[in-house]
């Protein structure tokens, strides 16, 4: 488990853009937190590493935003209003597991689907207002890739 004090929404966009550029095609990121606790501001600062130049709402209501960026799709999905974990073969994640990049929301929603290799992210409140705490556990080659990176604020 690797463990970084963020002190700000920058430095939380840093460390998102660090990530974006080791994301490979097949990658699945599930990002954990309660509301408010940055996982929206680190997916919008991930698609715009990877050369996503449009708007980058949260997914809510729609559930999954695609964006058609650099070399892999990056599927943006927000599995809070989930009320079973097999709604979500619905919105195409075979598809985005084998061929894109998943950035899960909410990934607790999608129990036994989410797929066992992939890196999670754990995001928490700080010691101010806009510091954050952040917990990845990096499994497979994932440890290897972020070896390559200095991850810190």
């Amino acid at each position: 488990m690797i463990a970084i004090e963020l002190p700000d929404e920058a430095a939380t966009a840093r460390l998102a853009a660090r990530l974006a550029r080791l994301a490979r095609a097949g990658d699945v990121i599930a990002l954990r937190g309660e509301l408010g606790a940055g996982k929206t501001s680190f997916a919008r600062a991930f698609i715009h590493a990877r050369g996503g130049a449009e708007d980058v709402p949260s997914p809510t209501f729609t559930l999954v935003q695609v964006y058609e960026v650099g070399d892999a799709a990056i599927w943006h999905v927000d599995a809070y209003r989930l009320r079973d974990p097999e709604e979500a073969w619905e919105l195409g994640l075979d598809d985005a597991f084998r061929d894109g990049i998943s950035l899960i929301e909410w990934p607790e929603r999608l129990g036994a689907l989410v797929p066992a290799r992939r890196l999670e992210i754990a995001l928490s409140p700080g010691d101010t207002i806009d510091a954050r705490r952040v917990a990845i556990d990096a499994p497979g080659d994932w440890a290897a890739r972020l070896a390559s990176v200095a991850l810190e604020a």
